[in-house]
């Protein structure tokens, strides 16, 4: 897909960016270039291609699930101003 200078103008407008006049056709050219690859990728057949969470086959570290912090729940809302139902109330924001 190509794209002209106006396309380009266009899309300036729409995403609220300011471009240099000088600078246009070379979005144009760059974007359009953009643009045929992702359909260029989107012809590829992906059918037996497995889906990857981390292109290095990777895991991620993680810590163990463990509680850390004491439960403190009556002690906080003890303390706040305004409380019904084990919820904390607050003042009404948007009408």
């Amino acid at each position: 897909m190509s794209l002209t200078a106006d396309d380009v103008n266009k899309i300036a407008h729409l995403a609220r960016l300011g471009i240099d006049k000088r600078d246009v056709e070379s979005y144009a050219k760059d974007l359009s270039g953009m643009l045929d690859l992702m359909t260029r990728m989107s012809d590829l057949n992906t059918d037996n291609v497995e889906p990857m969470a981390h292109p290095m086959g990777q895991a991620q570290r993680l810590r163990a699930d463990v509680i850390t912090e004491q439960n403190n729940r009556e002690k906080f809302m003890a303390i706040a101003p305004q409380v019904e139902a084990g919820l904390y109330l607050v003042p009404k924001v948007i009408e």
